[in-house]
């Protein structure tokens, strides 16, 4: 094209690339923006509120006695509710020995050794309900297998513990397991390895973030469990001394203590509270530390 039929050429308009303040597309990602923000700072006001009164409230009363000494009976004052610390963690404990090993076998199979079976789809299935399964449930289920039969204990209130904590730990480790690339199970089968070398070798450690995060969301919900433990480790004013005695609990000694028409025994349920959200709130942390993709 010569010069003089360029020059002669119209102009090509180019579209306007500026933001608008007063177009509709503008008006309308504005306004939904701002509903996104309204709403989650509304359901963000109960948390904040909860945790504000639990800081003011039991922040007052939280001190060595209160994390180290016994519960006190009646009207005395003082004490604590060291021994339901220790307690909690005994049988979150025992409750993560049973189910953590088991949720990560039955993972195993479910994604790895044959996950198109039906045994499979079933035990998929299972698990599946029983993440919406009733807590409490759960307690009424081991007192009929273990405490008719021995008593309340912290074993009976960490097996019913592992029974919650076994769908989360077999759904999170099978998802785990799946993110696997299948190029990096195929090189290792294509370099001789047997299906056992490859799981502990390729699939196990490649997946092991993801398994840790499911492994610690399901600690963190069985911190806070109140229910199951009526029904299975009951409560004890004193030290655990063997895992086949009644044992104390955070969530138990919150509820004794709320009701009772002390203000000490308030004042330590506050306390109680805030210990048990910080501990919830340490697992969450390092499921989310765990579980940060790495770059």
């Amino acid at each position: 094209m010569s010069e003089n039929n360029m020059a002669a050429a119209p102009a090509v308009r180019l579209p306007r690339l500026e933001r608008q303040p007063l177009e509709l597309r503008a008006l309308k990602s504005g306004f939904l923006t701002g509903l996104t923000w309204l709403i989650a700072i509304l359901g963000s006001v109960p948390l904040f509120s909860v945790i504000f009164m639990l800081v003011t409230q039991g922040g007052a009363r939280l001190d060595f006695e209160a994390l180290t000494a016994l519960p006190p009976a009646g009207f005395e004052l003082g004490g604590g509710f060291g021994n339901a610390i220790v307690g909690t963690l005994v049988m979150v404990a025992i409750a993560s020995a049973i189910s953590v090993p088991l949720g990560i076998l039955a993972a195993i199979y479910l994604a790895v050794l044959d996950p198109y079976s039906r045994v499979a789809g079933t035990a998929r299935f299972v698990a599946k309900t029983l993440t919406g399964f009733p807590s409490i449930l759960a307690g009424v289920f081991t007192y009929a297998v273990l405490v008719v039969n021995f008593g309340y204990s912290a074993l009976a209130g960490g097996v019913a513990l592992a029974v919650l904590m076994l769908p989360t730990v077999v759904l999170a480790a099978e998802e785990a397991m799946k993110q696997v690339p299948q190029k990096m199970t195929d090189a290792a089968f294509g370099m001789g390895c047997t299906r056992s070398q490859v799981i502990w070798k390729v699939v196990l450690p490649t997946g092991l973030p993801g398994i840790l995060t499911g492994v610690m969301l399901a600690v963190a919900g069985a911190s806070g469990e109140s229910a199951p433990l009526l029904f299975t480790a009951l409560f004890s004013n004193y030290y655990i001394s063997e895992v086949l005695e009644p044992t104390a609990s955070l969530s138990i000694l919150i509820y004794n203590f709320s009701a009772m028409p002390f203000d000490n025994q308030i004042e330590l349920a506050w306390a109680a509270s805030l210990v048990l959200v910080l501990i919830v709130l340490v697992f969450n942390i390092l499921a989310r530390i765990v579980g940060r993709p790495k770059v």
